[in-house]
């Protein structure tokens, strides 16, 4: 019959022998037998026993599962809770690493192309990263509240082409104005502003911020802390966005 020392179960199942001994003390695989020596020797069904242990670590089911798992008279009826247990555990680690690799692929993206890039710009980026979905949120609800009123303009513009409904105009002109000036003021103390020379989050004045030259992520603003004027990057304002 096959007697294996730790050495040589060790090498047989890829691992160190401090591993083995470590299984020992945890009582998962304990020897079949100690020479005169005093040195363990494993079975063949000891053998077995550390290639499932093996298999189950690849797996990354915890030491304790494992033992609880070895120890049941009955493996078949906890296996699979185990596995399921982990099989959710392994996909969050999934999407938490997709996630990450998500924003370093979004700041390389940014990175890419600068000339010249300080910590702070780093943290600009950062910021604007992670504030980039209640940024959208800000989006999504003028969107939805400009579907109507939408359906309505271009419900007026048909029918006045069409029909000669000329006084749907007016209706629109009634709901589409005030609309204008609720969105208009809605967005503006939504959003705040990061200056690229001090980088300091501002909030310019409605007026400045209205006429300003801008395209969909910077605006032209005149920096209130440090009187820089050019384009700042667009971010939610921390106390609106809930």
């Amino acid at each position: 019959m096959s007697k294996y020392t730790t050495g040589e179960i060790a090498k047989l199942c890829n691992v160190t022998v401090r591993t083995v001994q470590y299984y020992d003390t945890r009582g998962i695989l304990v020897p079949a037998e100690l020479s005169e020596g005093g040195r363990r020797l494993y079975s063949a069904d000891d053998l077995k026993r550390m290639k499932i242990i093996c298999f189950l670590r690849e797996l990354g089911l915890p030491i304790d599962s494992i033992s609880q798992l070895l120890s049941e008279d009955d493996p078949g009826s906890v296996i699979s809770l185990l596995l399921e247990g982990q099989e959710q555990a392994l996909r969050a680690e999934i999407g938490e690493r997709q996630e990450k690799l998500d924003k370093l692929e979004r700041l390389k993206k940014e990175l890419k192309g600068m000339e010249d890039f300080s910590v702070e710009t780093i943290g600009d980026i950062a910021y604007t990263m992670t504030n980039k979905d209640k940024l959208k949120k800000v989006h999504r609800n003028l969107l939805l509240t400009g579907i109507p009123v939408g359906i309505i303009q271009w419900t007026a513009i048909v029918l006045t082409i069409t029909k000669g409904f000329w006084w749907l105009l007016l209706i629109w002109a009634a709901i589409g104005v005030p609309y204008a000036i609720w969105g208009s003021k809605y967005y503006f103390s939504h959003v705040a502003y990061i200056c690229p020379q001090c980088h300091t989050i501002f909030k310019p004045t409605f007026k400045e911020a209205f006429w300003a030259r801008h395209t969909p992520s910077t605006r032209k603003l005149t920096c209130t802390s440090c009187g820089h004027h050019g384009f700042c990057v667009e971010v939610a304002r921390e106390e609106a966005a809930v």
